[in-house]
């Protein structure tokens, strides 16, 4: 009998054991391990409990599923007693494999409930008295309050919810609270605000103890896009709640209220894009701490602030009914927070820059990076460091910051005059940059003066890219960064200007990118609020979220769809329905808004008082027409909102949009096509639209592949696309048989392709083709961003096509695994690995002595359709030997130049003979 599977990475909304959830049906998710061909599920049992005591004795006070017959690992929900606000429940889950042979039990994994009700909140928002105005800004104000903790009752238990309007930083008894920065996260102020949930239980102690923060400006206060600040509020404000669960089972709660007291210290400054000011001398040793005297250093009473109409999300139809309308929801996370994920070191001593009467010093990160600095200086008291931020360096070698509009990015440090030295590194800040340049240094600064912190979203790692091309290799590895210092608690379109907004059109261009090399489901299911939160009552969606109402409500086609686009996306990679229901009347509303707002005739997207939107945004010399970009879009999006409601079972709804989809799709013939089959507008871009969403008839596809190979070909093989062509170009040209002018544009180091940035030293995609040329330098200062992740969506086909890992839109977050190779152009290897919801897929191929090697792997409790390339089926072997006695392997047929097979879960290695071309 094989041995039993094994369970691991137990997950609840995604997160390993996640504190402070507010969904009152929690879905529970887990992976199966076994060595053999063919494991899967036919089972499992779920059994939560209150405490931990009762799980481990069987005793499922909360819910025991019994034995389910399914192979659902994913996404089950919790259909147990429900929970009440901070409660913690303990699970386990047991599984029965295909042989009826049960597992072990899993690991013990647990979820805990944040505050669930409006009555749980008992704070008050707390900030400090001075107000900056709409272009300046003010100290940060400390915070601080102490309490007693009795000995003979200690606290068997605390939990820390907490949030500002602003940033925060909160720390009990000297120590800081939790590993999370730019708590708690972006959202639209004026419609909701998250709180996070700590556990402190061991950073409280017996007797007396202290409770500080300190709060920045953030998105709420400070300096947002290119407008100035105070967006949303005049001063930032803190809102806590400490609940503490004593030995004998008594509780206390310490808030935030007008016990508190405040002064302002040596943060002078604390700006998300002008930086941040920190002078050293104004610090108040042990203001966190119990036996600081706040008396004697002149603390005094904080403010309090009105609630700002707060509302938790679970009292909605309360207020629905009522008829309270509530201006802001106090939100439970539903997304990660930010982290510090790695430390950079210069990669060479500094370069001295002659200066008077100091010189200034540069240094080389080598990689473009976001996040900041660790300082570490030595020198006289009263010294300021001044650290500024760049990309780039001009041709004299000195720093480039002309790309950052109003964006001072530009740090300040004074100097205590420590003897033994100074170390320090803002709290509030982040910029986007490879270089720091160093003014007012002290002495000459040692290369170790200056270590970058690399600040996202904590989404982990799950894809790796890797072929035989070098340059492609630079080209994932600039994917990944561009994508990590954009992610930024929204998916920014750039982290260093004065920018940094959440556009919509780069989100949905990308989000297929993204979900290959990192685990995006949650934040994606944020961001998803933010564009609900930015959603117009005509039912538009915006091109920016959360929305500034910088550049208007509807942000046009290939912008908005966003709001379609992303949901199905994040359904398609990790299953989840849920985020499809949620946001379903919205993406109706939605498309009704497209349709409402045509003009009389047929289903153009006109929007009301002209067209709007950006078109091909940055393409170069090819302007595709606004009109059919919005047809093209219309027709995708109803599409795409059939298929969503044919998963959520409504198919009056499905068949009404396949309807309109039809209708759209035959007026952009009538209107766009020729009857000689050529499209009225032959770009690049309206050619892959017109293909990719299927909109000309196939008796036409033929003329119009032909038109969009011309066109490449005539620029000498470049391409012309922008933000909305590129991410489907090489997709098209390789599903038209066209793979080898695929291959020709991935391989062009010219300018505009993928690799010409790779070739100047780019370490992160550019925001244009031309950011940088040889003949004319730098293009255009007011938008020359060089950390852009929209061209990034190149990715998408490498991971697809290149190393051949996709799935079925059917059996979704891979459960069936589509792999499909197209080896071409200059490489003779590629591997790919993807860390799915079921568990690891392989995908590991080279070009060895005129045959094809393919290393694969298939998680337990998924299936898989291979696509052997070869024109001699017979040639192909796993493992050695003819495949058709191959455990595990069934033959399906031959098609399209491959052998195809259907694959049970396990380890495979196909070889076949290729009459492929010899690697140029």
């Amino acid at each position: 009998m094989p041995d039993a599977a094994r369970l691991y990475a137990l997950r609840c909304e995604y997160a390993p054991n996640p504190l402070g959830i507010a969904v009152a049906r929690p879905r529970l998710s887990w992976k199966l391990q076994a060595d053999r061909r063919g494991a899967r599920q036919t089972a499992y049992q779920i059994l939560v409990a209150t405490s931990l005591d009762a799980l481990r004795a069987d005793r499922a006070d909360l819910w025991d599923s019994g034995k389910v017959a399914s192979d659902q690992s994913l996404h089950v929900e919790y259909a147990g007693t429900p929970l009440g606000s901070s409660q913690r429940a303990w699970w386990r889950v047991r599984v029965w494999d295909e042989n009826d042979v049960v597992s072990p039990d899993s690991e013990l994994a647990w979820w805990e409930t944040g505050l669930l009700a409006r009555s749980d909140w008992r704070a008050e928002w707390i900030g400090g008295a001075l107000v900056g105005g709409p272009r300046t800004s003010v100290p940060a104000p400390y915070l601080r309050k102490t309490f007693g903790v009795e000995p003979t009752n200690p606290i068997a238990a605390a939990r820390l919810y907490v949030t500002a309007l602003g940033l925060y930083e909160f720390r009990i008894n000297g120590r800081k609270v939790g590993e999370d920065f730019l708590t708690p996260g972006w959202t639209d102020y004026n419609k909701r605000v998250q709180y996070q949930v700590y556990d402190v239980t061991d950073l409280l102690q017996p007797g007396e103890n202290a409770l500080g923060a300190v709060l920045g400006d953030g998105w709420y206060c400070g300096n947002v896009e290119w407008r100035g600040r105070q967006l949303y509020g005049d001063r930032p404000k803190l809102l806590a709640q400490l609940h503490l669960t004593h030995a004998d089972g008594a509780t206390t709660v310490v808030v935030s209220d007008g016990s508190w007291t405040t002064a302002y210290g040596p943060v002078l400054e604390a700006d998300l894009l002008m930086g941040e000011a920190y002078d050293a001398r104004l610090e108040m040793p042990g203001w966190d701490t119990p036996d600081f005297d706040a008396d004697a250093h002149g603390w005094r009473p904080v403010q309090t602030f009105a609630a700002p109409g707060m509302e938790i999300e679970a009292e909605a139809q309360t207020a629905a009914e009522t008829g309270v309308k509530t201006a802001m929801e106090l939100s439970a996370m539903r997304g990660p927070t930010v982290r510090a994920t790695q430390e950079i070191t210069p990669v060479a001593p500094p370069k001295e820059i002659a200066k008077w009467p100091l010189p200034d010093y540069l240094f080389d990160l080598g990689q473009n990076m976001v996040g900041r600095v660790r300082l570490k200086v030595k020198g006289p008291r009263g010294t300021t460091v001044v650290l500024r931020f760049g990309e780039m360096l001009k041709p004299n070698g000195t720093l480039y910051t002309e790309n950052l509009r109003t964006a001072l990015q530009t740090d300040h440090y004074t100097l205590r005059g420590d003897e033994a030295g100074e170390v320090w590194e803002p709290r509030f800040t982040f910029h986007g940059f490879r270089y720091v340049q160093v003014a007012g240094y002290p002495g000459k600064p040692e290369p170790d003066a200056i270590t970058g912190v690399v600040l996202h979203s904590d989404t982990p790692p799950t894809g790796t890219f890797a072929c035989s091309d070098p340059l492609l290799n630079q080209l994932q590895s600039n994917i990944d960064w561009g994508q990590r210092g954009n992610f930024v608690d929204v998916p920014t379109d750039c982290p260093q200007r004065d920018e940094r907004l959440g556009w919509t059109g780069d989100a949905q261009v990308f989000i297929r990118t993204a979900a290959f090399n990192r685990d995006v489901a949650a934040f994606f299911n944020k961001w998803q609020q933010d564009l609900a939160d930015a959603q117009s009552e005509a039912g538009a969606y915006p091109p920016i979220a959360p929305n500034t109402n910088v550049v208007g409500a509807d942000g046009g086609p290939a912008w908005a769809d966003a709001g379609i686009i992303c949901p199905w996306t994040i359904y398609l990679c990790y299953g989840d329905t849920r985020l499809l229901a949620e946001h379903y009347d919205g993406m109706k509303r939605f498309v009704q808004f497209l349709v409402e707002t045509k003009p009389d005739g047929p289903p153009f997207p006109h929007r009301r008082g002209g067209w709007s939107g950006f078109g091909d945004w940055l393409s170069i010399n090819a302007e595709t027409p606004t009109d059919l970009i919005g047809v093209a879009f219309l027709a995708h999006s109803a599409r795409l909102l059939a298929r969503i409601a044919d998963v959520l079972q409504k198919p009056e709804d499905a068949a009404r949009y396949n309807g309109l989809a039809d209708e759209v799709k035959q007026a952009f013939a009538n209107r766009y096509l020729t009857p000689a089959g050529l499209l009225a507008a032959s770009t690049q871009t309206a050619c892959v639209l017109a293909l990719h969403f299927d909109l000309i008839p196939p008796g036409s596809r033929p003329q119009v592949v032909q038109t969009l190979v011309s066109d490449i070909g005539k620029r000498g093989t470049r391409l012309s696309t922008g933000f909305v062509g590129s991410p489907y170009l090489a997709h098209v040209l390789s599903e038209n048989g066209q793979l080898a002018t695929a291959y020709a544009l991935l391989h062009q180091t010219q300018w505009p392709s993928w690799l010409y940035a790779v070739t100047q030293g780019a370490t992160t995609i550019w925001e244009r083709w031309d950011g940088w040329t040889e003949d004319k330098g730098f293009q255009d200062a007011g938008m020359n961003s060089f950390n852009h992740y929209a061209y990034g969506a190149i990715g998408d086909w490498l991971y697809a096509r290149v190393a051949g890992i996709d799935l079925d839109p059917d059996r979704p977050a891979y459960k069936h695994v589509v792999m499909r190779p197209r080896p071409g152009g200059k490489l003779t290897s590629a591997r790919a690995t993807l860390d799915s919801m079921y568990g690891p897929i392989v995908s590991d191929w080279k070009l060895e002595d005129g045959a094809f090697v393919w290393n694969v792997a298939i998680p337990p409790n998924a299936t898989a359709t291979v696509w052997v390339p070869t024109h001699d089926p017979a040639s192909v072997r796993e493992n050695g030997q003819p495949v058709a006695g191959a455990s595990g392997v069934d033959f399906l047929r031959e098609e399209d130049g491959a052998a195809v097979y259907a694959l049970a879960s396990g380890t495979y290695q196909f070889t076949a003979q290729l009459p492929l071309p010899s690697p140029s």
